[in-house]
């Protein structure tokens, strides 16, 4: 019966094709407006970039704060508000409760929603309770709590008005991601990599809840819903059991592969793309075999759930280097043509460009210069490792092997770059990227998996890039096309904020001391900076109501880099090894949860 479903949706997916791509025409318009912010990547296309110019380079060294609100809850605050008309709507860690507050009331709490979840969650989540926001469709706001039920609440009375459940707890399964609502679906990821989960990516009817499609990551091809003869990995046919044959035995039931990243959409060709995480278990000596499709680009029509390509950045992950971050879409001049081009910034340290209808790779180049786990992305066509990162045997845990500590890998786990999303500026056509620069100590070891337990594999301790200004992050301006660092900012800590570009020529991003900065677009000079009450891991929003353009940001310190301070851990290699490195993040703030809005006074 599912071959039979499977072909059904194959043959569906020409007929798809041929129709009009309508995406979600609420979601459209108010990505159109740029005085709401309707979508936590502020576009289908995720470029974080705002058509607003009242703040600008030349007045943004004025802001003051307009007003706050407190969330009353602690621990890591990601993700950011929404503003549909005069409402905005914020969130929190678990519990996950979602506020609607009146912006023509200053601030006034319209409704609340608290949902009760099982507390035992809290601790079969990895790195943090974080929540990376609410989504909007239709007059529907959208919360993918931390248990993994979708709910549905009507965006005026907070009623709820379908949920339904995507994971099970009791197997590793939460969620710590956004959705994002295409036509009439709302698209939803899965966390649980570091508990053995087989992750995917699920479809479910806007108005129902009803299923309609779901894709793993490893599986057979019914399964991952790919068409060995017309899904395309560099221009090429995956070919049957692409995912099987890479894999030893029955590791892809437990084998990872999460979708907790962000989402984006290209209307006109009608593709959804996301990254898939790392391959359980963190020990690579237990899965031999490039562990397709972990550590991958994925194009996804989002009527069918069919890929139309595929790319896997880190074959065989031996770092944990999950490819979640986000896909930014642009349309751009590349070699002296017009290109539809997708930018993404992966964990590994290196900076992709591919072009999003056919997924052919164009550029693929460090966006740190401290990376040394490889030398380089091979980019000869005409090799037979086309693609393919370079591996240094020096940093390879699984040459070095089990049981051995291998020394001076960078990036560290958490990556050049984890959730928190850069911004496109279309006026500069430079991307703004919130960087760690971290590097670890890795060492495997052989573990055996339980259902609900944890499935790591591995003890690691990270600490800053040697060599170099002593700091553990930089926020950097990159040019996709080139491949190359235009301007870089140190930072004493990772930059988790997500950035935000504006049409004003300012960027603006957050710090784990606490610091809101606004930097010019095309120097990086600094312009502006003020300390909030906690650490800054949310990402920068902007909205305009009654004719004053405002600047709005979360903050409340935790997620990976912050989850010492976050869950009161001292051990130097909790945390997967965050601990012992951001241990001085306690000497410049503390736990908070509040919401804090700027404008420039009149």
């Amino acid at each position: 019966m599912r071959k039979l479903a499977y072909a059904a949706v194959l043959s569906m997916t020409a007929a798809v094709y041929a129709m009009p791509a309508m995406a979600n025409d609420s979601v459209l318009a108010i990505t159109k407006d740029p005085k709401q912010w309707g979508i936590q990547t502020g576009d289908y296309a995720n470029t974080r970039y705002s058509k607003l110019d009242q703040i600008n380079a030349g007045n943004v060294g004025k802001l003051q704060v307009a007003w706050g609100f407190s969330t009353g809850v602690l621990r890591g605050h990601e993700g950011g508000p929404l503003v549909i008309g005069d409402m905005m709507y914020i969130h929190t860690p678990f519990p996950n409760i979602v506020y609607a507050l009146d912006l023509n009331n200053e601030g006034r709490i319209v409704w609340k929603y608290e949902p009760k979840q099982d507390p035992n969650v809290i601790p079969v989540m990895c790195c943090d309770t974080v929540n990376r926001g609410l989504a909007y469709a239709d007059g529907i706001i959208f919360l993918h709590q931390a248990d993994t039920t979708l709910v549905a609440l009507d965006a005026k009375t907070g009623e709820k008005k379908w949920s339904v459940v995507n994971g099970d707890p009791k197997k590793g399964e939460t969620n710590t991601a956004t959705v994002m609502p295409v036509k009439d679906k709302v698209i939803v990821g899965i966390s649980g990599g570091e508990f053995g989960v087989r992750c995917h990516v699920t479809a479910y009817d806007i108005k129902t809840g009803k299923q309609i499609w779901r894709g793993y990551s490893m599986g057979p091809d019914s399964d991952i819903l790919v068409d060995p003869e017309k899904t395309t990995v560099l221009g090429k046919p995956v070919g049957k059991d692409s995912s099987l044959k890479t894999w030893e035995g029955d590791q892809w039931k437990i084998g990872g592969g999460c979708t907790w990243g962000w989402y984006s959409y290209d209307p006109e060709a009608n593709l959804v793309y996301y990254g898939s995480g790392n391959p359980s278990t963190w020990n690579p000596s237990q899965r031999p075999g490039d562990n397709k499709w972990s550590m991958t680009i994925w194009a996804r029509d989002p009527d069918t759930g069919v890929a139309k390509w595929v790319y896997q950045m880190t074959p065989h992950d031996e770092w944990d280097y999950d490819g979640v971050n986000e896909m930014i879409l642009t349309d751009q001049e590349f070699d002296g043509k017009p290109r539809k081009l997708l930018t993404h910034f992966d964990r590994n340290g290196f900076g992709y460009t591919l072009d999003r209808i056919s997924g052919d790779l164009l550029v693929a180049e460090k966006y740190d210069p401290a990376v040394n786990w490889a030398t380089k992305v091979d980019m000869d066509r005409s090799s037979p490792t086309f693609g393919r990162p370079m591996v240094v045997p020096q940093f390879s845990t699984a040459q070095q092997g089990e049981d051995v500590n291998t020394k001076g890998i960078c990036p560290a786990a958490l990556g050049t770059k984890d959730q928190q999303p850069g911004a496109y500026s279309p006026k500069t056509k430079l991307f703004y990227v919130p960087t760690n620069h971290v590097c670890m100590d890795y060492e495997p070891f052989r573990v055996s998996y339980t259902a609900g337990q944890p499935y790591v594999g591995a003890t690691l301790s990270m600490f800053p890039a040697p060599n170099s200004h002593g700091g553990m992050g930089n926020f950097i301006a990159w040019d996709n096309t080139k491949g190359k660092i235009v301007w870089s900012l140190p930072e004493p800590f990772s930059v988790w904020s997500g950035a935000l570009a504006t049409a004003g020529d300012v960027v603006f991003y957050g710090t784990l001391e606490g610091y809101l900065k606004a930097v010019d677009a095309k120097t990086g000079k600094e312009l502006y900076k003020f300390k909030t009450p906690s650490g800054i891991i949310g990402n920068v929003t902007t909205y305009e109501h009654k004719g004053k353009q405002y600047i709005a940001i979360l903050s409340g310190v935790g997620g990976w880099a912050g989850i010492g301070l976050a869950a009161g851990l001292t051990d130097p290699n909790a945390g997967l090894g965050a601990v012992g490195g951001y241990a001085a993040l306690s000497n410049y703030t503390n736990l908070g949860g509040q919401l804090t809005v700027f404008a420039i006074p009149n």
